[in-house]
């Protein structure tokens, strides 16, 4: 049904529309297919409140900057696109605003579209106040933009993106014809909300450019926007084209960098990066010609390598557009480093990227690490680099740096939050207004609170008894505990988990939980499990193949979980020759996996599977493997196989820790075919200390890009094979750190 109104009043984002435009309310696609034929400069059209499911919105006009074509709610939020929606914009002073994806995903390669078509662009066109909320596609590894930018002299402002969990970008400025080269756009006062990590490359949070057309300049301006936890992959922001700006932007707690990827002549200035003490938490990443990176703050980052808060890298000579090209004339000046891990010169140096950069100036800058090793690395020339009063103080430098001189420096944090030197002027001005959130995106849709997703809910007691759990389970909402008492527990069914529960029982050990099935627990979307305090016997279980206590659905999983044991006894999953502990599979990610003061006998398969994704393309199934104070007895596979394929570096990740813990006769049945206790591949943080193996299978570790960290340190092993080292695309010997073991009866090779 459609109503066509004289225009009285509308809201402030139309306030220019004339006095005698038409004003069409339209209830379902049919009428509104037919109406947006209608439009002519200064019209509306309205959508009525509700729900409007699989709609694929084309949305063009030639409006006037006096007289814009817009598209509206009928009340902002109240008009929900869901299912299989998207928005695709062409012509000319078009406006969308008040809309909100959710529950759903596109079923084309975009959300938003500035291009109706690609002959169709949009131009001097608006978007504002539009929410995308978790509109991802469900297999993660399928790839989409939640916003393409085509034309020119768009704007995308006061708008919140949040929670996209699958492969690609979640904003792209798209440079690849003339209509949308040196193109103008503004992105501003924008809430980019949390992204969970990718576990592959293609989890960037913007990106303008690409590389075929980093040559180009795109005139993009980035300012006011705020990055809250965006830690798809190793670039929040990635600029591959030229002369762009990112200005007053707010950085919390995101891991990565904003990197000038491709293209040159780019200004970076009055930005603040907040990490919080936080992993991979980083600053910016320099590369090409003509950078300017000023009056910057960078306090808490935990970043090194790549991701320092501040990285000058090398790059290759004569470098393809694809690659690395040459710094040279980069100014970098009057930015503050405070609490943070590592500032990296020349970051990147190997046979391939040997070229230093040149003509380049770095002054001004207050510099303070964490006081915690050496701050300022370098790792090639920098005679290519003039540097002039810099000041670093409380910490160290690799080596000593003409124009960095050392102080002890007193800090003060001031009225806007950030920390000043007391008596001095070097680093950012005092000027500076960090953003905050409630400055950003729209006031009408809440933003995601932090927190743990664990206990936050009620305790529901569960009797024991035969099925007691799944009943309870099956009322149990997020964050809810399910509390066992002493007793035995039969469980039937397996526990179809999409929210996140924890299971506790008594302190004193006397729960004891049996599965009749062969799995006790299924992950499915929304779902993380935490157990705690409870025994668990598999002699119950079916001979099934396949058998796994918590393993993930056969469908793609979209959010990432949670995986928690502490105080758990797993013992006799032996029914068949492959009884796994926890199996993740195909397009699932679990942010972290932590067994902690836990005991595991009897057990046919592995405690871990992590090895699903096998194509190589660098995606892997666990960010964080975090084994401590635990033992280990009569485990017949490897215990942890963790894998991570291919040579892209996009990505943190795996990260595997294994530490104070007992191991007996673990990797060694003949239906092991990996012939190892632990398989680590393309792991790039591994650490393995402090623990105790008898009659164990060795440890395999394979490198396989980048520059992993693997420490194999002060562990004692009796019968036990040295560790087996494998590098595949690195020349020398394995980078391995294998220190302070001891090895009783085994013949170091």
């Amino acid at each position: 049904m459609m109503f066509r109104l004289s225009l009285v009043l509308l809201t402030s984002v139309v306030a220019s529309a004339p006095a005698y435009a038409e004003v069409y309310l339209v209830k379902d696609q049919k009428n509104y297919v037919a109406t947006e034929k209608l439009l002519k400069a200064g019209d509306t059209i309205v959508l009525a409140n509700g729900v409007w499911k699989d709609f694929e919105i084309k949305f063009s006009g030639q409006g006037t900057k006096e007289k814009p074509i817009t598209l509206r709610p009928q009340e902002v939020g109240k008009v929900i696109l869901s299912g299989q929606s998207n928005l695709r914009i062409g012509g000319k002073h078009m406006l969308v605003t008040g809309l909100v994806f959710k529950n759903g995903y596109s079923p084309t390669g975009e959300v938003i579209s500035f291009r109706r078509s690609k002959d169709n662009l949009a131009h001097h066109s608006r978007v504002t106040q539009v929410v995308i909320d978790s509109f991802s596609k469900p297999d993660r590894y399928e790839s989409d933009y939640w916003v393409g930018m085509y034309g020119k002299h768009n704007r995308f402002d006061h708008s919140h993106l949040e929670g996209k969990t699958n492969k690609g970008v979640t904003f792209a400025v798209r440079l690849n014809s003339s209509e949308s080269q040196e193109n103008f756009h503004r992105i501003d006062h924008n809430y980019f909300g949390p992204r969970p990590v990718l576990g592959s490359n293609g989890g960037e949070t913007l990106r303008i450019g690409t590389s075929h057309y980093s040559m180009f300049n795109s005139n993009t301006t980035v300012e006011n926007n705020y990055f809250d936890r965006c830690d798809g992959e190793v670039e929040i922001i990635s600029s591959k084209s030229g002369s762009n700006v990112f200005r007053g932007n707010f950085f919390d707690r995101s891991r990565g960098a904003l990197v000038f990827r491709h293209g040159d002549g780019t200004l970076v200035e009055n930005n603040v990066f907040m990490g919080g003490g936080k992993a991979h938490t980083g600053g910016i990443r320099v590369i090409n010609r003509n950078q300017t990176i000023r009056n910057n703050y960078m306090e808490g980052l935990r970043g090194t390598g790549f991701a320092s808060a501040l990285t000058v890298m090398n790059g290759v000579p004569n470098s393809p557009v694809n690659r690395y090209v040459q710094v040279d004339n980069a100014v970098i000046e009057n930015n503050t480093v405070v609490d943070s891990s590592r500032i990296t010169l020349n970051a990147g140096a190997d046979t391939e990227r040997s070229a230093a950069p040149i003509n380049s100036r770095i002054a001004g800058n207050l510099l303070g690490g964490t006081g915690k090793g050496e701050f300022i690395m370098v790792q090639d020339d920098i005679s290519g680099i003039k540097l002039s009063d810099n000041l670093l103080f409380n910490d160290s430098a690799q080596q000593e740096i003409a124009g960095v001189a050392k102080a002890s420096v007193e800090m003060e944090r001031a009225e806007n939050g950030l920390l000043y030197p007391v008596g001095l002027t070097a680093g950012v001005s005092r000027s500076i207004k960090p953003l905050t959130r409630d400055q950003v995106g729209v006031d009408w849709y809440p933003k995601p609170a932090n927190g743990e997703r664990f206990d936050t809910g009620k305790e529901i007691p569960v009797p024991p008894g035969e099925d007691t759990l799944i009943d309870a389970f099956a009322t149990a909402a997020e964050g809810d505990q399910l509390v066992l008492g002493a007793g035995e527990y039969l469980v039937n069914k397996t526990l179809p988990l999409d929210r996140a529960i924890t299971i506790r029982g008594t302190k004193d050990g006397s729960t004891k939980l049996l599965f009749a099935r062969p799995s006790l627990v299924e992950i499915r979307e929304g779902g993380s499990i935490k157990l705690a305090n409870i025994h668990i016997d598999g002699a119950a279980a079916p001979d099934s193949v396949g058998n796994a206590m918590i393993r993930t659905t056969i469908y793609p999983i979209q959010a990432n979980f949670m995986i928690k044991m502490v105080g758990v006894s797993v013992t006799n999953l032996n029914v068949n020759r492959s009884f796994d502990v926890i199996k993740l599979g195909k397009s699932s990610m679990a942010d972290r996996i932590k067994i902690k003061d836990s005991n595991f006998s009897n057990i046919s398969g592995s405690i871990l599977l992590a090895a699903a994704e096998t194509e190589d393309y660098g995606q892997y199934n666990v960010e964080y493997l975090d084994v401590s104070n635990s033992s280990f007895k009569d485990i017949g596979a490897e215990l942890f196989n963790v894998y991570r394929g291919g040579r892209d570096e996009s990505t943190f990740g795996p990260h595997f820790s294994v530490t104070n813990s007992n191991f007996m006769n673990v990797g060694r049945s003949k239906n092991n075919t990996t012939g190892s206790s632990m398989v680590l591949h393309g792991v790039q943080h591994a650490d393995i200390s402090n623990n105790n193996f008898l009659d164990a299978a060795p440890i395999k570790v394979v490198h396989t890009v980048g520059r992993p960290q693997t420490h194999i340190s002060s562990n004692k092993a009796k019968n036990m094979p040295m560790p087996v080292l494998e590098e595949m695309n690195y020349e020398g010997a394995h980078r391995a750190v294998v220190s302070d073991n001891k090895f009783e009866g085994v013949a170091k090779p």
